[in-house]
């Protein structure tokens, strides 16, 4: 199956106009197809400051009342978005700007929870393969924010790590994909304030033992769970890195490689 990568760019790298200006050089550099997926909850949330908007977090979760879905949809399917397929199309990289409400690309409902009211937080239930295919046949590099939609006129805020990890899923039925998590660490630590102490692989098992001992920092946990929840979904490996170390990681050379089996097992 031809190769594609699901790229998703976190962290402060957004908020870093030099990282972001070299990851988006690394990345317009990439000559498979391609999918970029961004968030950028720190623009988001001082700009909610600003206007006088609490914001609410849950287990790194923005609770997402009717006001603070009208600055996210701004500040990410607008700002943020247009802002990386300009600075892709400086560095040739004919790219195109959408979330998931444009072309139903990526249908969602309103997160259901039995004793928190998550607001207009969506979670995923399907994805517009099709589409995707017609933009990537056509060349298009494809820059997707995390607003999704209900089909019933409701916008929703969706995780972008979900974001990433389910469109990964759905064209894993046709592509060969490598989905890939970047933003400022190195990888997975087992120390979280030395940047040297990388986890090169990780498999289920080595997974369940570092979870089991407390070695695994609190905020990585849910993005490690989708990476292993896209395993079982035609995706053979996940990789998490830095995002200014790109080509290496797409080399194998950086980062942490997750897989079903690690190859030191």
């Amino acid at each position: 199956m031809e190769p594609i990568y699901v790229i998703k760019i976190g962290g402060d790298i957004i908020d870093n106009d030099s990282r972001l200006s070299k990851f988006l050089s690394d990345f317009a550099s990439v000559k498979e197809k391609k999918i970029l997926v961004h968030g950028g909850g720190k623009m988001a949330t001082k700009l909610a400051e600003q206007l006088g908007l609490a914001q609410k977090m849950l287990e790194g979760r923005r609770i997402t009342d009717a006001e603070t879905l009208k600055i996210v949809t701004m500040v990410y399917a607008g700002y943020i978005n247009k802002n990386i397929v300009a600075r892709l199309q400086a560095n040739n990289c004919d790219a195109i700007g959408l979330c998931g409400a444009d072309g139903n690309l990526v249908l969602a409902h309103k997160r259901q929870h039995p004793n928190i009211d998550y607001g207009f937080a969506g979670d995923v239930d399907s994805v517009r393969t099709s589409f995707l295919k017609t933009l990537l046949e056509n060349k298009f590099t494809v820059v997707i924010a995390p607003i999704t939609h209900n089909q019933k006129g409701q916008l929703l805020n969706t995780n972008a790590d979900t974001m990433a990890q389910e469109i990964a899923k759905a064209l894993g039925k046709e592509f060969d994909v490598t989905l890939i998590f970047t933003f400022e660490k190195r990888g997975v630590l087992l120390d979280i304030t030395d940047d040297n102490s990388v986890i090169h692989e990780l498999d289920p098992a080595n997974y369940r033992k570092l979870k089991e001992n407390h070695r695994i920092f609190e905020g990585m946990i849910p993005k490690l769970d989708n990476a292993f929840q896209a395993l079982n979904h035609n995706i053979q490996k996940v990789i998490i890195g830095n995002a200014e170390e790109l080509q290496s990681l797409i080399k194998g050379d950086a980062g942490t490689t997750i897989r079903i089996n690690s190859r030191n097992t």
